[in-house]
C-alpha cells in the first residue's frame, strides 16, 4: 500500500505521463479502427456463403469496439490528442461507433470520477450499490429491485443494451443545451450510418450482425466497468473522510488481465492509474505502472479472482467491504435479536416501575 509522503507526490509522478503523442494515437487508431472496417467488410463478403463464418467476425468486431470505446473514453478526457478540436472529432466518430454520444457521456463521466468512491455522491455514472443498512431499511420492493438489478443476467446483458441501444438515445433530465443536442446529433449520425450498413448488407442481416457485435462491446464494458469498482477491498467513504487519491487507488482495480484481453481492452486495467490521472493516454499506462512504485504497491486483481466480485452485492460500512446478501441476512438476524432483546428488557421494568 502506498504510504502518505508517496501520495503526497502523486501529482509529480502522473504529470510525466500525461502528454500524448501524435504517433501514439494515430497508430491506435489505425490498429483499430481499419481492423474493424475490414471485419465488416469480410462479413459482407461471406454473408452468402455461410452465416457460421460470419458470426465469429463479428464476436471478434464486437471485442474491436470495445477498443474503439477506449478510445472514445480517452478523447473525452482530453488524453487522446492534444488539439481539443482532434479529440471533440475522433471522439465523435467512436461515439457513432459505439451508440454513445461525446459530450453527454464526457459531462456525465467526469461526475463519476469526481465522486467514485464517495457514499454521499453515489448515483452519476456508477453501479447502483446500497449500504447494508440502506438495504435493510429499505421497502420490499425496493429490495426486491436491487437483487434484480444485481442479478448477472439483467447486469451483464439486460442493462449494457438497454443503456446503449435507449438510455444514451435520451439526455438526462439536468444536461445542458449544448449535451442535449450533441445527443440528438450522434442519434441521427448513428441513423445514416445504419441505413447505409442495411442497404449494403440488406435489413435483416445487418440488424444480426450489429446486434452481436453491440452484444458483446456492451457487455465486456459494462464488466470491465463493474469489477474495476466492485471489488471486495474497494474504497468507499462517507464525504467528509473522502479522498481523491485514496479514492483513485483503493477505489479502482488494476485489473490484470491476460495481454491480448488487455490490448482488447486498452490497457483499461490500469485502472487505478487512470482515475489518479484521466489525463493519461490509455497507452501510457503500462508503461506508467511500471516505472512508479506508488502504482505498483496496488493489489492487482486477476481474471479468476474478479469473478467472486459476482458475489458481492452490498457496502458493509463496518467491516468497510463489501459483502454479499447473506451477510445482509446475518445483520438482519442481530437486529431483530436486539430488538427483541430490548423489548424484553423493557417488559420485565414495567411491572417493577408500577
Amino acid at each position: 500500500m502506498p504510504t502518505a509522503p508517496e501520495l503526497e507526490e502523486w501529482k509529480d509522478v502522473v504529470r510525466k505521463y500525461q502528454d500524448p503523442t501524435v504517433s501514439g494515437s494515430v497508430w491506435q487508431l489505425t490498429n483499430t479502427l481499419v481492423p474493424y472496417v475490414a471485419l465488416w467488410v469480410f462479413m459482407y463478403l461471406l454473408l452468402g456463403i455461410s452465416w457460421w463464418l460470419v458470426v465469429p467476425l463479428a464476436v471478434l468486431a464486437g471485442a474491436f469496439l470495445v477498443r474503439i470505446f477506449v478510445i472514445f473514453h480517452d478523447c473525452t478526457h482530453g488524453s487522446f490528442f492534444k488539439s481539443r478540436r482532434a479529440n471533440e472529432v475522433v471522439g465523435f466518430i467512436a461515439g457513432v461507433l459505439t451508440f454513445t454520444p461525446y459530450h453527454h457521456w464526457k459531462w456525465e463521466h467526469s461526475i463519476h470520477h469526481a465522486s467514485a468512491g464517495n457514499l454521499d455522491r453515489r448515483g452519476m455514472g456508477d453501479v447502483w450499490t446500497l449500504t447494508v443498512h440502506e438495504y435493510l431499511e429499505a421497502s420490499r420492493w425496493k429490495r426486491f429491485s436491487y437483487r434484480l438489478s444485481r442479478s448477472p443476467v439483467i447486469l451483464f446483458v439486460v442493462a449494457p443494451l438497454t443503456l446503449f441501444l435507449i438510455l444514451h438515445r435520451l439526455p438526462a433530465r439536468d444536461a445542458k443545451e449544448r449535451e442535449r443536442c450533441w445527443v440528438h446529433v450522434t442519434n441521427l449520425g448513428i441513423v445514416m450510418l445504419a441505413c447505409l450498413l442495411a442497404w449494403t448488407f440488406g435489413i435483416k442481416a445487418y440488424l444480426i450482425i450489429q446486434f452481436i457485435v453491440l452484444l458483446v462491446a456492451s457487455t465486456a464494458g459494462v464488466w470491465l466497468f463493474y469489477v474495476q469498482h466492485q471489488f471486495e477491498d474497494v474504497y468507499w467513504e462517507r464525504h467528509p473522510e473522502w479522498d481523491f487519491a485514496e479514492a483513485a487507488l483503493h477505489g479502482s482495480s488494476f485489473y490484470k488481465l491476460p495481454k491480448i484481453l488487455q490490448w482488447f481492452s486498452g490497457n483499461i486495467g490500469f485502472h487505478h492509474i487512470h482515475h489518479l490521472s484521466p489525463r493519461i493516454p490509455n497507452y501510457r499506462l503500462e508503461k506508467a505502472h511500471k516505472a512508479e512504485p506508488l502504482f505498483q504497491a496496488v493489489k492487482p486483481l486477476t481474471l479468476g479472482r474478479s469473478m467472486k466480485s459476482l458475489t458481492f452485492r452490498l457496502w458493509d460500512e463496518t467491516r468497510k467491504k463489501l459483502v454479499g446478501f447473506k451477510a445482509a441476512k446475518a445483520a438482519r438476524r442481530q437486529l431483530d435479536q436486539s430488538r427483541s432483546g430490548k423489548s424484553e428488557a423493557s417488559s420485565k421494568e414495567r411491572p417493577h416501575q408500577e
